[in-house]
């Protein structure tokens, strides 16, 4: 019988620990794809008002009257369909509405975006298909730049030769996401990494800059406006884990 204890014991200890060590954004019935589904709101228009995420005209405390730059956490939403909207915390104007169908196990993305003449609002849905015991962060870009266009995201060690290597993330449309929306996040291991935008198709640099990518990060790099110059981008990187979550402004170098 013991032994028999002690077997039972050895099988579910690395999934009490991950359960106890995971907490937060990534808990283990999110790695088992039972969780609830997941929402978090990135305020991502440079100089915009602040809003308020709004689900079937109810606004969510996780996300009322924030300013650009704000990310929120993951926080958790009833399955079914419903829809969200993103407004102006003064005048109520509505950017945006992306309707959708919240699956268990399932993490949403909604980001209000700069356009060129009115802002507008991107969902992305990620299944979040992640090993139990992996720790490696998982990575999307989106291109939320007006003034750019298409472009190629190389995420590299330190000191790579750009004429050596592909891109990581290839032909990046304005609005789009890579992964689109429905699929997996790219997993990159931790590390400090040397991330470099191109025109998409060309070696033609238009963002240089380091970054450091977490362990179990989930990582969010959007590409934004510089100034209304072509080309001119920055970019916008939120990286949640397990216990906080940062949204920083990066310019190139």
């Amino acid at each position: 019988m013991n032994n028999r204890r002690n077997f039972l014991f050895a099988a579910l200890a690395p999934m009490v620990l991950l359960a106890a060590c995971g907490g937060g954004d990534d808990s283990l019935d999110d790695r088992l794809d039972i969780a609830d589904p997941k929402v978090r709101f990135v305020h991502a228009i440079p100089l915009g008002p602040n809003v308020s995420l709004v689900r079937n005209d109810v606004a969510q405390s996780d996300a009322t009257n924030v300013p650009y730059r704000f990310a929120s956490r993951y926080f958790d939403v009833e399955t079914g369909n419903a829809t969200w909207s993103v407004r102006t915390a003064v005048g109520n104007v509505n950017l945006g509405n992306v309707p959708f169908d919240a699956n268990r196990g399932n993490r949403y993305s909604i980001i209000a975006l700069p356009g060129s003449a009115a802002a507008d609002t991107l969902l992305i849905d990620d299944p979040y298909n992640k090993g139990l015991t992996a720790n490696n962060a998982r990575v999307r870009v989106v291109n939320a730049s007006f003034n750019a266009s298409n472009v190629d995201v190389y995420v590299n060690p330190t000191g790579t030769d750009i004429n050596t290597v592909s891109p990581n993330f290839t032909t990046v449309g304005y609005k789009n996401a890579s992964p689109a929306s429905g699929n997996d996040s790219v997993d990159v291991a931790p590390a400090t990494y040397q991330v470099r935008v191109t025109q998409a198709g060309t070696k033609n640099v238009i963002f240089n800059a380091p970054m450091v990518i977490g362990v179990n990060a989930d990582l969010l790099v959007m590409t934004l406006p510089a100034s209304v110059a072509a080309d001119s981008i920055k970019l916008l990187v939120v990286q949640s884990d397990d216990d906080t979550r940062t949204a920083t402004e990066i310019e190139t170098q």
